[in-house]
């Protein structure tokens, strides 16, 4: 037997704290504690062979009968969910898998007990987790280069467990961070100030006809609405890029051309001050930075940021070209694993794989970084939008394997940021990858599904549903983002409320002249900031093994948390999945039935943080589109039923009892999405009967619950009118537009 904290292998079984997680586990498998003062709870599992290879599967033992919930590569830049309850359903390039146990669990009869695996990084290696046709989990090693051969592998997989599923992940992470120290969890890292304010993205607008005077209209359309961008993401089209002589186009629907190189690290003339194709100016006020200073000046645009490749482009750095021979970049050509192959087929790499690409010298890829970034700072740029990450995985042959090599890219692309852009300003983008994940120290935030897709129908639901999951692991890494939107289209407010209590930077890509400004003010105040939510928002624990795109008969529930709120999501998701057959976002059900939920006050699992020690568990719950108040006593609930496509948002709120029986909660700006994220201050005065005290952030109706009439109430020092509903006991107040950005309302209630 051998034995690491509570996770034991013997008997043929790996037992998880009394639970038998695995049966049938092979002799060549062990497990190891973690050491230090990491996870009490938590094991490696590793594997003794005298094989070796650059590419190496184990079997480990049988996972039968018990639900899990796994995020898996579909394709190479991607992760979504799969659900199921034996190994055989576990999918190639699974990089995150949650297991429930139940009997034998020393937690009580009614808990759960939660088993994470996570696959890691060992040396020059990277684990990854499948299953196979005895229903055996299995861990598949891989160097990515035929001459990296020898693995030590003693530290494959990291094992961890727990009564609360999210305590467990985090904690399962960071003692990886402590085991690796190549990587730094989420709570450590600066998050960019552009998370705060509301944003446009070019591409949709335009794609990579995107130019300078697109750019103004775009910022010109929104703010005329009431709505102003504060930070704008020039996306793919401003590069100077063009196709080798003897290249094959590579042109998608989206008209990015993958086939292009990058030829210089200035803009092309869309992007200079009276411009002509082939020129390129001396003048560098002549060149980005004319635009950049003309929209941070007329819009008062706080962040400006820019796309390109990880490698410089999809087709990468050009070799041979004058202005480029220093960064010695040369044609490689991507081999990408069978994993990834036996998924959903990808026309960009298919295309980068035909035609190569231009691989920076990794010893000389900090220079280029830093010669682009430094170039984009002195042209007003604040941050990069770095995209085609896993790309590196393909091409690590004669560079140390993909672990080294992409760790090597990272180091100097987040040696660069630092350098040149302070607010830590870097958005990670088709980066799903353990490579990259387990060795970026600095990025804090990462796109978290595959992309917006306005014109697929599929797509809508199967996004949510996608991001949702895919945060529950790569939220312990950076600020999930949940992508760009449409505000005027058919599924916009389904996207939105989504946003809303996601945790994450909220910008749309509409077109000049195409804005649902309604929905807007739910998601923006005038100001251009948003009501954003503390936490990545991620499925409640009564969703983490229920499929809600596929069963037919469950609701995702999203929860999030702000300083004295809760907030959920409920979203009817169903009918639309990944499909592992045809390997490509599919309508499995043209008109998915109604489906019933319930919400509660639970739900938001870490709501107990943000409430009064003494709070006995009673909350008030305010629903966005019905506009109900609901007092649900401790373990209530409110039944819910949402037809295809349907979604509502509700306010949790503690209840909070003051003196003489008065029972308050604070909503907040009700007719937002995101009602609790204005509450920024909130004070009970036990010393005097009957007061609180808010500062709130925002304009508008302003709503709380209260179980008597106040005898008044105050806005900053003057005694204001007031509406209260005694049947639902809801006082409302409206607070008018603040002159001043980001403004605190001082607001007291007196009973």
């Amino acid at each position: 037997m051998t034995v690491g904290a509570g996770i034991s292998v013997g008997d043929g079984k790996l037992n998880v704290l009394g639970n038998v997680i695995l049966t049938d586990v092979h002799d060549n498998i062990f497990v190891s504690p973690a050491t230090g003062d990491g996870l009490v709870n938590g094991a490696f599992i590793g594997v003794r062979s005298d094989q070796t290879g650059s590419r190496r599967v184990f079997p480990v033992g049988k996972l039968q009968g018990l639900r899990f919930m796994c995020v898996f590569r579909f394709k190479l830049w991607w992760m979504t969910q799969r659900m199921g309850s034996c190994g055989q359903d576990i999918p190639f390039e699974t990089q995150f898998l949650l297991v429930e146990g139940h009997e034998g669990s020393h937690f009580g009869e009614d808990d759960a007990l939660y088993t994470v695996f996570l696959p890691i990084l060992e040396g020059d290696f990277r684990a990854v987790l499948q299953g196979n046709s005895n229903n055996e989990l299995e861990i598949c090693l891989e160097s990515g280069d035929p001459a990296v051969r020898g693995f030590e592998g003693s530290h494959l997989v990291f094992v961890a467990a727990g009564s609360n599923p999210f305590d467990v992940v985090t904690n399962a992470v960071k003692t990886i961070e402590r085991h690796l120290q190549t990587f730094c969890h989420r709570e450590r890292k600066k998050m960019p100030d552009m998370l705060n304010w509301f944003g446009w993205c070019t591409w949709d607008a335009f794609y990579t006809d995107v130019t300078a005077e697109g750019v103004k209209n775009g910022l010109d359309s929104l703010e005329k609405g009431g709505i102003p961008p504060k930070f704008v993401i020039i996306d793919d089209g401003w590069q100077s890029v063009a196709m080798d002589p003897t290249s094959v186009e590579a042109k998608a629907d989206n008209t990015a051309n993958f086939a292009n190189r990058l030829t210089h690290i200035k803009e092309n003339h869309k992007f200079q001050k009276d411009g002509k194709e082939g020129h390129m100016v001396e003048d560098p006020a002549m060149g980005l930075r004319h635009i950049v200073t003309d929209i941070k000046d007329q819009h008062a645009i706080k962040y400006v940021y820019v796309w390109h490749a990880i490698t410089g482009y999809w087709g990468g750095v050009r070799p041979g070209v004058a202005v480029m021979e220093h960064y010695d970049s040369k044609l490689a050509y991507p081999i990408s694993s069978p994993g990834v192959e036996s998924n959903e087929p990808c026309d960009a790499l298919k295309s980068i794989t035909t035609n190569g690409l231009g691989l920076v010298n990794p010893e000389k890829v900090f220079n280029f970084y830093n010669e682009l970034h430094s170039y984009l700072a002195s042209a007003g740029i604040d941050g990069v939008k770095v995209d085609v990450q896993n790309i590196l995985e393909t091409l690590g042959a004669g560079h140390g394997g993909r672990v080294k090599l992409a760790r090597k890219y990272h180091q100097a692309l987040e040696a660069s940021i630092s350098r040149n852009f302070p607010d830590n300003g870097i958005i990670s983008c088709m980066s799903h990858n353990t490579d990259g994940l387990y060795s970026v120290k600095r990025t804090a935030v990462i796109r978290a599904s595959d992309d917006f897709w306005p014109r697929d129908p599929a797509s809508h639901t199967i996004h949510i549903a996608s991001v949702a999951y895919n945060t529950i692991f790569l939220g312990e890494f950076m600020q999930p983002d949940w992508d760009m939107f449409h505000s005027l289209h058919p599924m916009a407010e389904y996207h939105g409320a989504a946003r809303a209590v996601g945790g994450c930077a909220i910008y749309v890509s509409d077109k000049p002249g195409q804005h649902d400004f309604d929905l807007l003010k739910k998601l923006v105040l005038p100001d251009g900031s948003i009501l954003r939510a503390k936490l990545p928002g991620r499925p409640t624990r009564d969703c983490l093994f229920s499929d809600p795109a596929r069963d037919g008969k469950s609701l995702l529930k999203i929860w999030n948390l702000n300083d004295f709120t809760g907030v959920v999501g409920a979203f009817n998701c169903q009918g639309a999945g990944w499909c592992k057959v045809g390997k490509k976002n599919l309508i499995h059900d043209e008109q998915p039935d109604t489906v019933t939920g319930i919400i509660r006050a639970k739900d938001v699992d870490y709501l107990p943080k943000v409430a009064d020690e003494r709070w006995n568990g009673d909350a008030i719950v305010y629903s966005h589109l019905c506009g109900d108040v609901v007092y649900l006593p401790v373990n209530a609930s409110l039944l819910l039923t949402l037809k295809a496509r349907e979604y509502e948002v509700f306010t949790v709120v503690p209840v909070k009892k003051l003196a003489g029986g008065v029972t308050f909660a604070p909503i907040g700006l009700v007719k937002m999405f995101n009602s609790g994220g204005a509450i920024k201050e909130l004070k009970y005065e036990v010393e005097r009967s009957g007061i609180v005290g808010m500062k709130v952030r925002g304009c508008g109706i302003f709503g709380a619950y209260s179980s008597v009439r106040p005898k008044r109430v105050i806005v900053d020092g003057e005694e204001t009118e007031f509406r209260y509903e005694e049947e639902r006991g809801f006082v409302t107040i409206t607070l008018r537009v603040p002159e001043k950005e980001l403004y605190l309302w001082d607001i007291t209630i007196e009973f």
